[in-house]
């Protein structure tokens, strides 16, 4: 009982704080809004206040779900847990007849992609800030029947509210870092028992598992990673394959770039091109965060780069003799694309201590990766991936390119490297039924 008096006490402290925090929270969104016009879009959905033009139809106004129906709330913070997130959609759609979706996320980014998973009754708002008051209002407006959180995406007052109301909340595709996992158990007394609380947790391997029941949680099963599911969009990886069979050179993407490694790149590339040993090579570049495509355009411009960017194609990124101009992946929705285009793809956020990105859906795209050794937000699949000769890993940015560039000038290994990419990515699949499998259970 004085262990529970705690619990109760800390979390009223913790609600406390977050209650406080909500001007500073109005001020960052409108500064963010300044650069994404995203984050000023109906921002009392945030703090659990809607409008009817909130949701995606006249049916979906009414609050709860109309008689017949299942809502169903996913939760997909950011674009990443949004593009994983729609193979289970799909899949959900297909085994629950009459289903409502309710999908909430964090993110710009997030809510932009996710419209495209949207269909007519289903709802779409931001994620309710944490406090007791907007996630009451936010259950009580739109009644889900389960809740699915995609990845990572714990939070405290959401999880005992649902409690409360024996609305069962789930951990889904549920990854934990080494790096996460030590920054939870320093707010253990937080932290545990809102994993604890979670209704069913479904991991993506067996070391995130262990790394989630350190804090509490109630693992019931590994079910593999989401994302070797969805399938890149064919008509894309076909257009790119087009435009790279054009190019009189190889094409070496850098892909989802992230703050602070393009420079490096850009030196990188600037000491190869003053070297003799210099090989040709088209350069692609596609930075992770939308919000950045004009910061890297004037980079590239100020090291004397010419720049050809996607929104200017039209028909194609056209004749680039010599390598003299890089390509700019400027474009949302499109990587299958970018993928598709490139022999070689280089992992952003794995060269500076940034964890990585996805590799899956590059290999899926039969693009092999060269990485650097900060790949711990995806620690697994980066080892599986390195281990099924469908990653290489180097130490920087310099020895990424050189790598990439003897790769790509080495036609048999160069295929050798993409069907095993391929292969890679199609022998994991399988997440996605088994998830929808233990929702149903749960149902």
């Amino acid at each position: 009982m004085e262990r529970l008096a705690d619990g109760v006490v800390i979390r009223q402290l913790y609600s406390l704080g977050m209650w406080a925090a909500q001007p500073l929270l109005r001020r960052k969104l409108r500064k963010r809004a300044l650069v994404e016009p995203g984050y000023g879009v109906a921002v009392e959905e945030r703090f659990g206040h809607y409008v009817t033009q909130a949701a995606n139809s006249k049916a979906a106004t009414q609050g709860g779900a109309s008689v017949g129906t299942v809502t169903v709330w996913l939760h997909a913070v950011s674009l990443g847990e949004t593009r994983a997130a729609a193979v289970l959609v799909e899949r959900l759609r297909a085994a629950i007849p009459g289903m409502r979706l309710l999908l909430t996320h964090g993110t710009a980014t997030g809510r932009e992609a996710g419209k495209a998973l949207l269909r007519d009754g289903d709802v779409q708002v931001w994620q309710p800030w944490d406090t007791p008051a907007a996630v009451a209002r936010f259950l009580a407006r739109f009644q889900p029947r389960i809740g699915l959180l995609m990845e990572t995406e714990v939070w405290p007052n959401m999880v005992a509210l649902c409690a409360q109301r024996a609305v069962p909340l789930c951990l889904v595709n549920a990854r934990l870092s080494d790096k996460s996992l030590r920054q939870s158990l320093r707010l253990a007394w937080l932290a545990r028992p809102a994993f604890a609380a979670l209704r069913a947790v479904w991991a993506q391997t067996e070391d995130d598992a262990a790394r989630l029941r350190q804090l509490g949680a109630s693992v019931q099963a590994v079910n593999g990673n989401l994302k070797f599911d969805a399938s890149p969009n064919a008509a894309q990886v076909a257009q790119g394959r087009a435009w790279r069979a054009a190019s009189d050179q190889p094409v070496v993407m850098f892909a989802s770039s992230r703050e602070g490694e393009e420079a490096l790149w850009i030196a990188a590339l600037q000491r190869l091109a003053a070297s003799a040993a210099s090989k040709p090579a088209q350069w692609l570049i596609v930075p992770r965060h939308p919000q950045r495509f004009d910061e890297v355009a004037a980079l590239l411009g100020d090291a004397g780069l010419a720049v050809s960017r996607r929104t200017t194609w039209g028909d194609g990124p056209g004749a680039t003799p010599s390598g003299s101009t890089v390509w700019l992946g400027d474009s949302l929705g499109e990587m299958a694309l970018y993928f598709g285009m490139a022999d070689v793809a280089l992992l952003g956020g794995s060269f500076a201590k940034l964890g990585g990105q996805n590799l899956i859906e590059a290999a899926a795209c039969e693009c092999p990766i060269v990485m650097g050794s900060h790949t711990f937000n995806f620690a697994e699949a980066a080892q599986m991936a390195r281990e099924a000769g469908a990653a290489l890993e180097v130490a920087d940015l310099s020895q990424a390119i050189d790598t990439a560039l003897a790769l790509v000038h080495s036609p048999a290994r160069l295929q050798q490297t993409r069907a095993a990419a391929l292969q890679w990515a199609q022998s994991h699949r399988g997440a996605a039924d088994r998830t929808v499998r233990a929702v149903l259970e749960l149902l």
